[in-house]
């Protein structure tokens, strides 16, 4: 199985939006720009909704079906560990190796100094294709590389074989992620780790890296933009020079963990992507659940009730909610406006408040955080939550299908008409 050259992860929560998502997918068709659609959902979603990976499957081949979607399409099984991977492996075909948690764990010493014989020959100063400056190599930067990662390198290994017991080899898509930590690799780092992926013989497609910034769930991009597209073009080419280097898949690219809504990076992503004729993984994860609660409020009555009993409830359960995303979240407690005040609103306060319209006065960037890790709410009303959902389909879907392709595939992908 091979992954395209654009390919983005598509979130949903609640399974209920994959026609409204790959809608949006086939109008960058229409022009021209192919995109693979990679329906993802973690192990913590699965757990926190009571949902089984079967429905994430499930979602996406109605989706395809009724469509008429002829090209390739994935279901990814989201940072997955050792622990819970085989949760994933009947309904699957593309997993997200999750090792950052062993970054900083030493291998032994003897695999430590064999991975240093093995790449003493790139001791010195080496010249990457497209980087106007040569990179300098030490040997005491291998060993502490080595020290850093070879390790967390060496379980994804362990889990590819794993998968490996249970699927054909070919059958599916790997990705190896080290993007939950807390320091961003730097491009020598990079490239040491994909010598290691090679090494471990995984066949990984794309990477995700940990850049410099935050990545906030949801909305955009705090740090550096220069900085980044520094990063992010020296990554780029790394991986290209990585691919021959090391005899990786040709179709090795990027891949741009809580990507969503990082809008003032994708003007900069899509001019690197140019530049080298790149390819890129683009994850916009949860918005699709925070365009259901847009729609639901746009639809006004029941469903803009609907939404006010969500955000009570998120803001009187707040450290329960924000306590798991508390790396990738960065809210103003004091901010939120109060549920009583909320509960005036009409539905263009709650819709203008909750979208990510940087432009509009009354965006909130912490009403919107907080809104993006209360799914645990509309997963405990149950069908109440579906049955809303299906009520106000219509309008939830509008907004789903423009969310993807006006703020994030045009972007990204296409480029202002």
């Amino acid at each position: 199985m091979k992954l395209g050259k654009y390919s983005i992860g598509i979130g949903d929560r609640f399974a209920h939006q994959g026609n409204a998502q790959l809608a949006a997918i086939l109008k960058a068709k229409q022009k021209g720009v192919d995109i693979t659609p990679v329906w993802n959902k973690s192990y913590r979603e699965h757990q926190t909704i009571k949902t089984e990976p079967a429905s994430t499957r499930i979602e996406a081949d109605n989706a395809v079906k009724i469509s008429g979607w002829k090209d390739a399409y994935f279901v990814d099984a989201d940072h997955v560990g050792l622990s819970n991977v085989d949760y994933f492996i009947g309904s699957s075909d593309f997993f997200t190796l999750d090792v950052a948690d062993f970054i900083g764990k030493s291998a032994t010493e003897d695999k430590i100094k064999s991975f240093i014989n093995q790449h003493k020959k790139y001791i010195g100063r080496i010249a990457i294709p497209n980087l106007t400056e040569e990179i300098e190599i030490t040997e005491e930067q291998i060993e502490s590389i080595a020290h850093k990662f070879l390790y967390a390198i060496e379980q994804a290994g362990i889990i590819y074989r794993h998968i490996l017991t249970k699927k054909q080899q070919g059958t599916f898509v790997v990705e190896v992620s080290m993007d939950e930590t807390d320091e961003p690799q730097t491009p020598i780092e990079l490239l040491f780790i994909l010598a290691a992926i090679a090494q471990e013989g995984i066949p990984a497609q794309t990477i995700a890296p940990k850049f410099t910034g935050r990545f906030n769930k949801g909305v955009d991009y705090i740090g550096d933009i220069n900085q980044f597209s520094k990063e992010f073009e020296q990554d780029v080419a790394v991986i290209n020079f990585a691919i021959k280097e090391f005899s990786l898949p040709a179709n090795l690219k990027l891949s741009v963990h809580s990507g969503s809504d990082k809008f003032s990076l994708y003007g900069p992503i899509r001019k690197i992507l140019q530049k080298f004729d790149a390819g890129v993984h683009l994850k916009t994860a949860g918005t699709t659940w925070l365009e259901e609660l847009i729609g639901l409020a746009q639809a006004g009555g029941d469903g803009l009730i609907f939404a006010k009993e969500i955000y009570r409830s998120a803001y009187f359960r707040y450290d329960e909610l924000c306590t798991p995303y508390a790396t990738v979240i960065n809210i103003n407690r004091e901010e939120l406006p109060a549920p009583d005040k909320v509960d005036k609103w009409d539905s263009s306060d709650f819709v203008n408040t909750l979208r990510h319209d940087q432009a509009n006065k009354l965006y909130d960037i912490n009403f919107r955080q907080l809104l993006h890790v209360a799914y645990k709410i509309a997963a405990e009303m149950g069908e109440r939550y579906l049955n809303a959902l299906k009520k106000h389909e219509k309008t939830i879907a509008q907004n789903v299908t423009e969310n993807i392709y006006e703020r994030h595939i045009k972007a990204v992908f296409i480029g202002a008409d």
